[in-house]
């Protein structure tokens, strides 16, 4: 695996190493003892996947409050989807800075979001599948969002979200 770092603290994107040959590749997309190497996660208690039909859907944007942080391990495993993450730690030295990646089957790229951050994405094509291991176990209680045109972020998403979730449309302003 090749760890990429962002313009985010603590936040890595993973371009896996092939090994091809006439059948395909072949490549690892998660290795403890790589990812202790580079100081990340090496716990992860569930594994959870989303389907969306519609390019233009938004998901997001997600997180838990502490002490149920977590860390994910995104991955687009059908189709393409463009991933946005910010920062909303407050000792960070990139708090309330955002940063997007596209995450495709194509690119088998995955994003590594440390805790404290929050993170959605939408859909850049129809028939999107995306798997993600999260370190922590749902808590319903602590959770939380950041509304995904809210004005303290200006988010340059690639086009306006066509479908969502009301939960989604209706997170409130950032800090309120």
């Amino acid at each position: 695996m090749k760890f990429l770092k962002t313009d985010l603290t603590d936040a890595w994107l993973i371009d896996p190493d092939k090994r091809g040959d006439a059948r395909g590749f072949f490549a690892r997309t998660f290795c403890d003892q790589e990812f202790a190497g580079h100081g990340l996660e090496t716990q992860f208690v569930q594994q959870n996947m989303s389907t969306s039909a519609e390019r233009g859907t938004l998901r997001g944007m997600h997180m838990q409050r502490a002490p149920h942080t977590e860390v994910k391990l995104i991955r687009c495993l059908r189709g393409a989807i463009h991933d946005i993450i910010i920062d909303v730690r407050p000792d960070s030295a990139t708090y309330r800075q955002w940063q997007g990646f596209d995450l495709s089957d194509e690119n088998h790229r995955q994003l590594y979001v440390p805790r404290g951050f929050a993170h959605g994405f939408i859909t850049l094509t129809d028939d999107v599948e995306v798997s993600y291991l999260v370190s922590a176990h749902y808590t319903p209680e602590a959770e939380a969002g950041i509304r995904y045109n809210d004005p303290a972020f200006a988010i340059d998403w690639p086009f306006e979200p066509s479908v969502m979730s009301d939960k989604d449309r209706a997170w409130p302003d950032f800090g309120v």
